[in-house]
């Protein structure tokens, strides 16, 4: 039985004259997600691709599978490891109840998977379910279905918390990114700032003693590590150095950062999956990458006695940080980036240009991947604005 045929079956019992028709969007949502409707399309039709919004969503959604994996297992490893360092006996207040199970040893894969685990899932499910709240209220007070779009909002919402984020603030911050960045605008295809990322900055700027410094990325209170973008932001490559980093070693994730955001190598496995499906666009992560590259070997080449990330190598600017995963997830947004191919270029471009400009001029803010994919979004119209009358200015020229 469907979710319509118990919704049919029950209707009559709690409601005069359909009052519950605008809840079918989100039944039939669920009911879809991974069984196939009993109505579909048979015989000749003239669509021609069958990837739809909820294909595409999900196929998001599938595509952060190694950096949901590599969320819990590094987290529940810095854990491990800062408990080791602290001397201390058990994990803090109720995790430690299902850790007497798994120990915390940081050469145990489980022992770290499940610790990461507790960190993990409770971010997930309030930003799941008050991001949902949001979600079908909107929806409801329009009469409009509730889409799958959400389903990919809250999961990179989730990667780029760090992992000890107190749960109210993960609330109040997926609650400003929905109806601030998303919902007053019109809901899913009509926002033109990527909600997961408007949330993270309210947040940022709301709460910066939550979300920055050197005590927010591991989840043990009273230790404290900093990343090496933070490293790097103080003492240039060296710092990075001193403190034991190899680049191997931020490619691979294993570093104190956001939940989803430290494992380079993770991240590109999505990409690989997210172009050959063709649900991202090569020309925005090319855009993002070329003007990274060019931007930093450009600093590199100027040089400075006083600044040292003048002299911070493009591969570590790769690896570090959140660059990564805003390439590959973030600003390729189909809705907040560019549309033109030729503007998916420039707006790629802008991202990685800011990027580097922000964490190496910028000495107040290490990470600038998050400001920059946000200011490109306020400039993608305008982009594509003079990307069309260009063009047509070419088409009069040509048939003039």
């Amino acid at each position: 039985m469907s979710a319509r045929d118990i919704l049919d079956s029950i209707e009559p019992h709690f409601t005069k004259g359909g009052r519950l028709e605008k809840y079918y969007g989100l039944y039939e949502m669920v009911d879809t997600f991974i069984y196939t409707p009993a109505d579909v399309t048979r015989g000749t039709t003239h669509v021609r691709d069958g990837n739809d919004l909820k294909r595409t969503m999900t196929f998001v959604v599938i595509a952060t599978f190694f950096c949901i994996l590599m969320a819990l297992y590094n987290t529940g490893y810095q854990a491990n490891v800062a408990i080791e360092a602290l001397g201390l006996d058990k994990a803090q207040g109720w995790r430690s109840i299902p850790m007497v199970l798994f120990g915390y040893s940081t050469y145990n894969p489980l022992s770290c998977l499940v610790h990461g685990a507790l960190y993990f899932f409770p971010i997930y499910l309030v930003t799941l379910a008050i991001g949902g709240i949001w979600e079908v209220l909107f929806a409801t007070v329009r009469g409009h279905e509730v889409n799958e779009g959400f389903l990919v909002s809250s999961m990179l919402y989730t990667l780029i918390m760090p992992p000890d984020m107190p749960l109210w603030q993960v609330a109040l911050g997926i609650s400003f990114g929905i109806v601030i960045g998303k919902e007053v605008f019109g809901g899913t295809g009509k926002n033109f700032l990527n909600p997961a990322l408007t949330g993270r900055a309210f947040l940022y700027f709301a709460y910066p003693a939550s979300i920055s410094g050197d005590s927010v990325w591991v989840a043990v209170d009273g230790y404290t590590a900093a990343t090496p973008l933070g490293l790097a932001a103080n003492g240039g490559l060296e710092a990075v150095y001193a403190a034991n980093y190899s680049w191997a070693q931020t490619f691979f994730g294993f570093e104190p950062g956001c939940l989803g955001e430290t494992s380079t190598l993770a991240i590109l496995i999505g990409a690989a999956f997210l172009l050959y499906t063709r649900v991202a666009s090569y020309r925005i992560m090319g855009g993002v990458f070329l003007g990274m590259l060019a931007t930093s070997l450009l600093f590199n080449s100027i040089g400075s006695d006083t600044n040292p990330m003048f002299a911070f190598p493009w591969y570590w600017h790769l690896t570090v940080g959140g660059f990564a995963f805003g390439m590959v997830y973030m600003a390729t947004d189909p809705v907040s980036a560019a549309m033109t191919n030729t503007g998916r270029w420039v707006f790629g471009a802008l991202v990685g240009v800011m990027t580097v400009l922000i964490r190496v001029v910028n000495p107040a803010f290490p990470e600038g991947i998050m400001l920059a994919i946000l200011f490109s979004n306020m400039f993608a119209p305008t982009i594509d604005y003079f990307v069309i009358q260009a063009n047509i200015r070419r088409r009069v020229k040509r048939h003039a």
